[in-house]
């Protein structure tokens, strides 16, 4: 029980508990502090800024009580749902009553009748989440656990209060729940509840998308986040919200060739990744780095297995997968795109001479992003093989020092010719045309292949250059 916390003082020592505690007696009501603090303060994880308060009766007219009380200003009530919240003390208390739900077979939202405690603590998802604290002056500090979530805690368990069955059925979100938590706490879903999620699996499609890409992201953004892949693959679950990760799994043989489980490469480059990065769109391009392989996969005898342009066709692949799963179709899914598009670039440079030309087009074409592009292809690195893996650690810090010295030198990102085609229309006189673009594109290769550096002079005389080689000649306007 050495990660198990009984401290009353720890527990409640946020000013706001004896607050409640006196306006609960003031007005012949019970008061308890429920849900993930309670379960977090057990655990002896970071203090949560968020606080569930359950009451017996009227939790919007209790929190506007309070509120007055504290001198607060800031609440807001949600008649919809029987809740108010307020901050207080950089802490966000949201209030509810006590109540009891029941649920239709085509919606997750259930219908609501006032209850006791029990009946509260009867209706959440997780026994460890289902644990409450008395702020009632008779009982103060008091845990109140009836159906042993403390020793789920102790055991690392994940498992719902009532009949999985019906609780997962009642509401399916608790399914991605399940294997959130268990991924973000590294506990074991409880086998019943485990074996509820594969019968109901099918019962995910009645929650919206946005429900499931925020229980994904919790999921990508843990310590570990293959666990919760290899659960949401195991339980049936992902082939129904993310059929693209799915057909990444299996392994094909032509004769004694085979390539690997794309499928468990991807979700060891995503635990990779996360040790060095909590970029929650870099984790999410290494979840997507490979997605194209299943459309591109080809044997072909002499070479072996090939995924010829997996990545550019990835890189197109990704706008629909956002657009499924509501995730941002704006700055964010670019940044993804291009990650997508550019990670196998590094990895060539390490299996072949760098050149500085080389570097350079690395440079512009990643720009601001090229040190996530890199973190990127690092984690990408999952070989067996402990020298193998060594040496290209050992490539790739040399390609970092080499972009490092070209930026210096030639201050490429954010990369724009010194000579823009405003210029270049007014230097020769001529309309915007297929042909300025050529001398934009003329320009910005002989930067790019060291022939002039990325000055405003010398592209000027290249730009002339190019325009005499077409039969231009300056404007005399």
């Amino acid at each position: 029980m050495d990660h198990i916390n009984l401290n009353k003082k720890s527990f409640l020592n946020h000013a706001v508990f004896k607050e409640i505690a006196e306006l609960a007696k003031q007005e012949n009501t019970e008061a308890y502090v429920i849900g993930g603090y309670v379960r977090d303060k057990l655990l002896g994880r970071s203090d949560k800024k968020d606080i569930d308060i359950v009451v017996q009766g009227n939790g919007i007219d209790f929190a506007r009580k309070l509120s007055e009380k504290l001198g607060v200003s800031n609440l807001s009530i949600f008649k919809t749902y029987g809740t108010a919240m307020f901050n207080f003390q950089d802490t966000e208390l949201e209030f509810v009553g006590a109540r009891r739900e029941s649920y239709s077979k085509d919606s997750r939202n259930p219908v609501v009748e006032s209850g006791s405690i029990e009946d509260d603590q009867r209706r959440r998802d997780f026994t460890i989440n289902a644990l409450a604290i008395s702020l009632n002056i008779d009982n103060y500090g008091e845990l109140i656990d009836p159906f042993n979530g403390l020793s789920d805690l102790e055991n690392k368990v994940i498992r719902t209060p009532l009949d999985p069955d019906i609780t997962f059925s009642d509401d399916p979100l608790r399914m991605m729940r399940a294997i959130r938590f268990a991924t973000q706490l590294n506990f074991d879903i409880e086998e019943g509840s485990f074996d509820a999620i594969m019968t109901n699996k099918e019962r995910i499609g009645i929650i919206t998308a946005e429900r499931i890409h925020t229980e994904l992201n919790k999921i990508i953004m843990a310590d570990k986040p293959s666990k919760g892949f290899k659960l949401l693959f195991k339980s049936g679950l992902l082939e129904i919200i993310f059929p693209e990760l799915f057909q990444l799994s299996g392994v094909e043989k032509h004769g004694l060739v085979s390539h690997k489980d794309n499928f468990l490469h991807t979700i060891q480059v995503l635990d990779n990744l996360a040790k060095y990065s909590d970029d929650l769109w870099l984790r999410w391009a290494a979840l997507l780095h490979d997605i194209a392989k299943p459309r591109t996969k080809k044997f072909i005898e002499g070479i072996g297995w090939t995924f010829h342009a997996h990545n550019f066709i990835g890189a197109k692949m990704v706008p629909n997968i956002f657009l499924r799963l509501k995730l941002p179709l704006n700055e964010k899914m670019k940044f993804v795109q291009k990650m997508v598009d550019l990670h196998m670039r590094p990895i060539a440079l390490v299996e072949d001479v760098v050149t500085d030309s080389a570097i350079r087009r690395l440079i512009v074409d990643a720009g601001e992003d090229i040190d996530a592009l890199m973190t990127l292809c690092e984690a990408d690195i999952t070989s067996k093989n402990e020298k193998k893996v060594e040496q290209y650690i050992e490539n790739f810090k040399n390609v970092r020092k080499k972009i490092v010295e070209v930026e210096e030198r030639d201050s490429l990102r954010n990369f724009q010719p010194p000579v823009s085609g405003e210029e270049i229309m007014a230097f020769f006189g001529i309309p915007g045309s297929r042909t300025v673009g050529d001398i934009k594109g003329a320009i910005k290769e002989a930067i790019l292949q060291g022939i002039i550096p990325n000055e405003y002079e010398a592209a000027k005389k290249h730009m002339i250059k190019i325009g005499e080689e077409m039969g231009l000649s300056q404007s005399n306007k």
